[in-house]
């Protein structure tokens, strides 16, 4: 049932699908506490649009720890910090 359901076309999830706009800014990058370890912050802003009167933006920072590991950056830790007290969005499918 499933397989025949992905082959039909409209297994999204959203119909139509929610649009997402994501915007980081102010990106600082700093040595972090240990050798090969960098720690970088940023602001972001995030609309996200569905039907016609569905809106809602999360607007905040993030700090981001990044090590290397075998000579490529990975992503260690990252901590969100939101603007707003409370959340007016229907849900949270978005990671900033």
């Amino acid at each position: 049932v499933r397989t025949h359901r992905l082959k039909t076309g409209t297994a999204w999830s959203e119909n139509p699908r929610t649009r997402y706009r994501h915007l980081i800014t102010n990106v600082e990058v700093e040595a972090g506490a240990a050798p090969g370890e960098y720690l970088a912050r940023s602001n972001f802003l995030i609309y996200r649009n569905r039907l016609e009167r569905d809106e809602s933006w999360m607007v905040g920072a993030r700090e981001d720890v990044l090590r290397r590991v075998e000579g490529a950056l990975r992503l260690a830790s990252r901590k969100i910090l939101l603007d707003q007290n409370s959340l007016l969005s229907k849900n949270l499918n978005v990671y900033a």
